[in-house]
């Protein structure tokens, strides 16, 4: 396992973590045998495509004073990132929701596997959490592939004022950000920077994390109801 390159997130790999991790790869190859989590072609490269890349979170973490959160993961599907980082930040509370129950059942697993007491698992839509949700978390996150401004309504109206969202996104974030100026305005949130790293021994495979600020209540109307914010985007 290449658990060295986590040095480069500024991550300390405590001998806990380490057993963690092996047991979470453990428990994803037996799973994804028989269920589709990930793409054949990316097993290859689980740990830094996945693994690395979910962790890549910890540069914002970092940068920002963020020790102790709580989080929302928007479309976790195989626990990602809600698990590597729930791992590494086990006494903070993580929210990771997904619509494909099979995909739940795995991070239940995995929760269960790995006795992650903050991680808590729920099969639902963002636009069906409850509505005291509403401005409860300090950090909403999300890998899941859906357009910046599609991500913005799932994400900010959840967010504290003063909150972040953090996307994963790839060389296509200018041209997203340029297509969720509406949005951002919508919402009464902000575009703050973008983060760029790369995925060790991946050539071509440059990331960049795109930082969303919340600066103030999000109107009551938002998230819309299912399927409203991917249809008709802000």
């Amino acid at each position: 396992m290449q658990f060295e390159l986590l040095s480069q997130l500024g991550l300390g790999l405590t001998r806990s973590a380490q057993t963690r991790l092996e047991n979470f790869v453990k428990v994803f190859n037996i799973y994804n045998s028989h269920t589709n989590l990930v793409s054949k072609k990316d097993e290859e490269h689980f740990f830094v495509k996945h693994i690395y890349d979910s962790l890549s979170i910890n540069l914002f973490l970092q940068k920002y004073g963020f020790e102790k959160f709580k989080m929302l993961d928007i479309g976790t599907g195989g626990g990602f990132p809600a698990i590597p980082i729930s791992i590494f930040y086990d006494e903070c509370d993580i929210l990771a929701i997904d619509s494909i129950a099979k995909k739940i059942g795995f991070v239940e697993l995995a929760k269960k596997e790995l006795m992650l007491e903050h991680l808590v698992p729920a099969c639902r839509r963002a636009e069906e959490l409850k509505y005291t949700d509403k401005g409860s978390f300090d950090i909403a996150v999300s890998r899941a592939v859906a357009p910046l401004r599609v991500l913005l309504e799932y994400s900010v109206p959840y967010l504290k004022i003063g909150g972040y969202f953090v996307a994963y996104k790839s060389l296509s974030a200018d041209r997203e950000l340029e297509e969720a100026q509406n949005a951002l305005a919508t919402l009464r949130a902000e575009f703050v920077e973008k983060i760029d790293y790369k995925l060790p021994g991946l050539e071509g495979y440059s990331r960049q994390l795109v930082i969303i600020k919340k600066n103030d209540k999000t109107p009551s109307i938002f998230p819309r109801k299912s399927g409203a914010p991917k249809k008709l985007p802000l």
